[in-house]
């Protein structure tokens, strides 16, 4: 639990407790983001999903036909990273990956009927994950627009 008489300044009277694990918003972000990876991996596991791939398959579900570059601006992924775990996806049959005809630089990436099926498939996690974090769902989604305007933020 955070230090909640320590005013975050950095003046040298608060210098030691701004340098206390339990204040430094980076950790709240990153083990929180360990804990939610440890309550997805089961529910992906029966689907056959690592956590990127799922991420992946949402913003198809959304928007199925997106170019790698766009889906990797959804997810905020650079394409060395997403071209892998693309073909890992297609090599299981989720997806295709496509050329485009007019310039060959372009791929587009499409749902196979595999893919589309485990959308029916994955629709009972959000509410598995909504039940583990004891949240009403108002929260959860100030939550997430805090989360996202922070993002957002120090993306400048």
């Amino acid at each position: 639990m955070p230090n909640d008489t320590a005013t975050l300044t950095p003046d040298s009277a608060n210098a030691d407790a701004m340098l206390q694990l339990d204040n430094q918003l980076c950790f709240a972000l990153y083990s929180t983001s360990l804990a939610m990876t440890r309550l997805y991996k089961p529910l992906l596991d029966e689907l056959g999903l690592t956590y990127p791939q799922y991420l992946v398959l949402l913003v198809l579900w959304e928007h199925d036909g997106l170019t790698v570059s766009a889906l990797g601006e959804r997810l905020f992924l650079d394409s060395g990273t997403l071209t892998p775990l693309l073909k890992r996806m297609e090599a299981s049959g989720l997806v295709t990956r496509l050329r485009a005809v007019d310039d060959e630089r372009r791929v587009h990436i499409t749902l196979t009927p595999a893919g589309r099926v485990l959308k029916a498939q994955a629709a009972k996690i959000p509410g598995c994950v909504l039940s583990a974090t004891q949240c009403a769902v108002p929260e959860l989604v100030a939550l997430t627009r805090q989360m996202q305007a922070l993002r957002q933020r120090l993306a400048g």
